[in-house]
């Protein structure tokens, strides 16, 4: 799968808020640590997990689904942090809950591809991004991989 530079940096610069699906309040796991740095990125990030429910994660209170978003938030992108195998579920109730408010991005983390969940919001209008993380293309499209001096291509959630 390759995506144009142009489109990713467009998807980045216009998303605003993104429901994040599968994150995790563990702070080791990568979920978490790339919702912490898209929220320092000034990214309002709407965290989603029925693990979690209730509990607050980078300023915002946990959902359990989507469908728990308040019908007066916005939302521009939601990012998938589930087995490729659990996400058209989760496509088809962002289309039916999140489309109407704004949604314009579904994006797959590293390692999630579903062609049925792509088509699906496809035909609906949104963009798709599947394999990638947004962390990594943020980092990437905006020159902080070379902040720390290193760019390894390695990619590794171990400590």
């Amino acid at each position: 799968m390759s995506y144009p530079d142009a489109l990713l940096r467009k998807i980045l610069t216009e998303s605003k808020t993104i429901a994040a699906v599968g994150i995790s309040t563990n702070t080791i796991r990568p979920s978490h640590f790339v919702g912490r740095y898209l929220s320092q990125r000034g990214y309002r990030i709407i965290p989603v997990n029925p693990v979690y429910p209730g509990e607050t994660l980078f300023h915002q209170p946990v959902r359990a689904s989507l469908s728990d978003i308040p019908q007066s938030e916005m939302v521009d992108m939601l990012d998938i942090f589930r087995r490729s195998d659990q996400v058209l579920p989760v496509v088809q109730e962002a289309i039916d809950t999140l489309l109407a408010r704004g949604l314009k991005t579904i994006w797959m983390q590293i390692g999630v591809i579903n062609g049925e969940a792509e088509a699906l919001a496809q035909k609906a209008g949104l963009d798709v991004i599947m394999n990638r993380c947004p962390k990594i293309e943020h980092q990437r499209l905006f020159g902080e991989l070379r902040k720390g001096g290193f760019n390894t291509g390695i990619i590794s959630s171990r400590l």
